[in-house]
């Protein structure tokens, strides 16, 4: 595609009534909850087709649900397990079957943390962490490679998200960090890859503090269960509990020292850098990580 093209694609974009994301199709990896869910249903009112890809069923299919009651066919959710190669060729190949057999966006957003101290960490530890982050997304990107590497003038977008335990490295992270800094030389292998012939945008998203599941006290039991049955504890161990009804006054009170905003991210918050990145508005980004921390470590 000639330069003047791609810019006119993108004008064009930027003046669609429907959305900024109209008439493309996008994968987006652990959109049964949290960020993901939130970038799925923000992907959906800017017009595109998307697909809730989560290992939990009822979850994902309370997205997908959500999204089209609003807007029917607008969702469709594909249950399973990410770290299944079987699973990511089953993905990709209903995400082509629903979008009119193209993919234009993925957003390679499942993930988890198991932490523990260096000398503590154990091999099954480590060895998921980079199959969660690394090897998962690695997959589904070569399977629907297909669908990126081609000619049609149309967007195709890659984003990966990371953390910046991936860019600091974090005590008692050192698998997590490991990994998520692994996902940026992945998305710039990417950009170098198939930006030249094809056009392909691929950027790294490297999130701070977000309230989510990984970040609530490990006390309040979230858990995720491995493929062999192993449940991982989720969340900070020690951190304060708060009841439902303290946690309004308990977020507008407790201090933030080392976030200049003095406040973490909402997941609808981390979810719109998604679909900033995702937009047309960032069609000459290309390759880079986009932190998204509230200023923390500057």
């Amino acid at each position: 595609m000639a330069p003047s093209d791609r810019l006119n694609q993108v004008n064009k974009h930027l003046n669609y009534p429907a959305g900024m994301l109209a008439g493309q199709v996008a994968i987006i990896t652990g959109a049964g909850q949290g960020i993901g869910a939130e970038a799925a249903r923000l992907f959906a009112n800017e017009g595109a087709k998307v697909v809730i890809a989560d290992i939990d069923a009822k979850k994902a299919n309370a997205v997908a649900d959500a999204i089209n009651a609003a807007e029917a066919g607008r969702a469709l959710a594909v249950a399973g397990d990410v770290l299944d190669s079987n699973y990511i060729k089953e993905l990709v190949k209903r995400t082509a079957e629903f979008g009119g057999g193209k993919i234009h966006i993925i957003v390679n957003n499942a993930g988890f943390t198991w932490d523990g101290v260096i000398h503590k960490i154990t091999d099954k530890q480590w060895d998921t962490m980079l199959a969660v982050h690394n090897t998962a997304p690695f997959r589904l990107v070569r399977e629907a490679a297909p669908y990126f590497r081609v000619k049609d003038q149309e967007p195709r977008i890659v984003i990966n998200i990371s953390s910046t335990s991936g860019i600091h490295g974090n005590a008692g992270q050192a698998n997590y960090a490991v990994a998520k800094a692994g996902v940026v030389g992945l998305t710039r292998t990417i950009a170098k890859e198939w930006g030249p012939a094809f056009g392909v945008r691929s950027n790294t998203i490297a999130f701070g503090y977000v309230t989510t599941r990984l970040t609530a006290a490990k006390e309040e039991g979230a858990f995720i269960t491995t493929p062999d049955g192993t449940k991982v504890a989720l969340g900070i161990p020690g951190k304060q509990l708060a009841t439902k009804k303290g946690a309004e006054d308990k977020a507008k009170t407790e201090s933030f020292p080392d976030i200049p905003l003095r406040r973490p991210a909402s997941p609808e918050e981390a979810a719109r850098s998604i679909l900033g990145v995702a937009s047309p508005y960032f069609s000459y980004v290309n390759g880079e990580t986009i932190r998204v921390t509230g200023g923390r470590n500057m």
